[in-house]
């Protein structure tokens, strides 16, 4: 049989129930700072607290879950508990609502400290009530440093009302919770952090809710942090109730391996004109508490337990956050990947636009054979005649020059095909982000990377204009050679830019291929001929070749700095490439530190 409010598991196996502890008299030594464990833990909370998983990933939301419970839970908790080891222990007490957790701190303490009532939420600000003596500690925001500390009521959740009770023994603190089953989200996630910070969890439930889903998911949660836990199993209805149901949650207890919690029953009985239970019916539990509160070995079990297995858990925890870390990294490369693949087929395809001819046409093969098939070009290679004769037909009718009209058709034609691949390019890759979910949510903040840059026509001109101008001198460099000069000297160089121009876009070394120009193929030869004479046969190529070059490296940069809208845009998450290894090395020297604990 159980007595009332006596412990249910006679042979306790955890630290906490050891009643033959003796007090070694002597407190332990104050953590410092610097201590390897500390020092690890808050490197680990520095890096965990500055990590974002902004990438919209499947992983990501419980890791952002997981980061900022653990940022809480050493904030909280065990960076202040490992300054101070010898410091009270707080006791958190949790449970469902309307379990009388309220009820139960104010029949503890003897006086009417923390509401009861009838209303749901009962305890919507936590309440700390303590022994004087250590009122200081408690008053300053050792533990829980984000809730603001009030001498009295308070409705604000983020506050902290401090209590002192005389007739509580120093040493101990407790602190009543939010209900865990809340219907307001803001008091079950407060009532989730409190539980974190504590030493040691109070649970209080009912004998009509002793099975309750959640209770029992908030158990199984201390069990795998190997937090110290207590059970107090209220308003029992008489002995034969207390009979059958008591074993009963032992065995589940037993079940969900926690059999070792001490489980105290307490009778369903009526309150005192305060609202408090008869001290009779509470003695068990009081005597426990004032027996661990007074027992400074039995204090050091408690937090060696709960420290311990809060640090163990950090390993599964690490582990979540260092996938999550990965899953980010593997995100980002897969659509950088895809901006990649875009632009490169958008330069393949310019590059095939370039060496197969497909630019001489139209337009541009008008202007090439009217250059051509007149004569207009051998005479601007042969006398510089040739270049003041244009100018001056210019002048008179209003029309350029054959050779610019040539120039210009070709710039626009290049222009064209140009623009196109870049547009081609920024859709393509539009496509392959949009069939992600992080390149989706990536395109949803910034749409407008699914099409060209606003500026890229301007671009494009001046890009053509550029090269064009470095292909005139890189004919005036060749033929200001001392070996050939004297030659060069008679002919025109922009006649001969020409030429090399057209020997970029032809699949052959320099004559335009296929049966539309075959009218003027004749004199382009004789125009190479007249070129080879002037260069050389390997001067000639070279100038090719270069002038290819040259373009090529400004497609290039033009594609860069196209793509590069795409990897701002994904640079602004933020995905760290190092915060995985750095991860799981804090977690290694964490590890490594872990006996620290069971030396206190």
């Amino acid at each position: 049989m159980t007595t009332q409010g006596e412990s249910v598991s006679a042979r306790s196996t955890g630290p906490i129930h050891s009643s033959e502890a003796k007090s070694s008299g002597q407190p332990p030594s104050p953590r410092r700072p610097e201590d390897s464990l500390a020092g690890a833990l808050a490197d680990l909370r520095d890096t965990v607290k500055a990590t974002r998983f902004a990438l919209p990933l499947p992983s990501a939301e419980r890791a952002g879950t997981v980061a900022a419970g653990m940022v809480a839970q050493l904030d909280d908790y065990l960076l202040p508990r490992l300054e101070r080891l010898d410091a009270p222990l707080l006791v958190v007490v949790g449970g469902s609502t309307g379990a009388g957790k309220s009820t139960l701190i104010n029949s503890l303490v003897r006086t009417p400290i923390s509401p009861a009532g009838v209303l749901r939420p009962t305890t919507r600000a936590p309440v700390l009530v303590c022994h004087p003596a250590d009122m200081s500690w408690f008053s300053r925001a050792n533990v829980l440093p984000s809730l603001a500390r009030t001498a009295g009521p308070n409705s604000d959740p983020r506050s902290l009302q401090v209590v002192s009770a005389p007739a509580l023994t120093p040493g101990l603190a407790l602190l009543d919770a939010p209900d865990i089953d809340s219907v307001v989200d803001a008091n079950r996630q407060l009532a989730g952090q409190l539980l974190a910070a504590a030493d040691l969890w109070l649970f209080v439930t009912t004998a009509a809710r002793y099975a309750d889903a959640v209770p029992w998911g908030m158990l199984r949660t201390a069990r795998d942090r190997g937090t110290a836990v207590a059970l107090v199993l209220d308003r029992v209805p008489g002995s034969d109730a207390a009979a059958e149901i008591g074993p009963h949650l032992q065995q589940m207890l037993t079940e969900q391996k926690l059999g070792g919690v001490p489980l105290f029953v307490l009778p369903e009985t009526r309150l005192d004109s305060q609202g408090l239970l008869g001290e009779a019916q509470i003695a068990g539990l009081h005597d426990w508490l004032a027996r661990l509160a007074r027992d400074a070995e039995l204090r050091a079990a408690v937090v060696r337990q709960t420290v311990g297995g809060a640090i163990d858990a950090f390993t599964v925890d690490v582990v979540i956050l260092a996938a999550a870390a990965e899953d980010q990294v593997a995100a980002a490369m897969t659509l950088d990947e895809a901006v990649l693949v875009a632009y490169r087929a958008a330069t393949e395809s310019l590059d095939r636009g370039i060496h197969d001819g497909a630019l001489l046409r139209g337009e541009v093969l008008a202007r090439w054979q009217e250059l051509v098939g007149t004569g207009d070009i051998m005479r601007a290679l042969q006398a510089r005649v040739g270049k003041l004769r244009d100018r001056a037909v210019a002048a008179l009718t209003g029309r350029p020059a054959p050779g610019e009209q040539f120039q210009e058709a070709l710039g626009t034609g290049l222009a064209v095909l140009l623009k196109g691949a870049a547009t081609d390019a920024a859709e393509r890759a539009g496509t392959a982000w949009r069939a992600h979910p992080a390149g989706a949510a990536l395109l949803d903040a910034a749409p407008n990377l699914v099409h060209p840059s606003d500026d890229l026509d301007e671009r494009i001109d001046r890009i053509i204009r550029d090269w064009q101008r470095s292909v005139l001198e890189l004919v005036r460099t060749e033929a200001g050679d001392k070996r050939v000069v004297a030659k060069a000297s008679a002919y025109a160089v922009n006649a001969t830019g020409l030429l090399v121009m057209v020997s970029v876009f032809t699949a052959t070394a320099f004559i335009p291929t296929g049966a539309e120009i075959a009218v003027a193929g004749g004199t382009t030869i004789a125009a190479q001929k007249v070129l080879e004479a002037v260069f050389g046969d390997q001067a000639v190529r070279s100038l090719a070749e270069r002038a290819r070059n040259a373009l090529a490296e400004r497609v290039t940069a033009l594609f860069d700095a196209e793509a590069e809208r795409f990897r701002r845009a994904l640079a602004g998450a933020g995905v760290d490439e190092e915060l995985s290894p750095r991860l799981r090395a804090l977690s290694v020297a964490i590890h490594n530190a872990r006996p620290e604990v069971d030396r206190t």
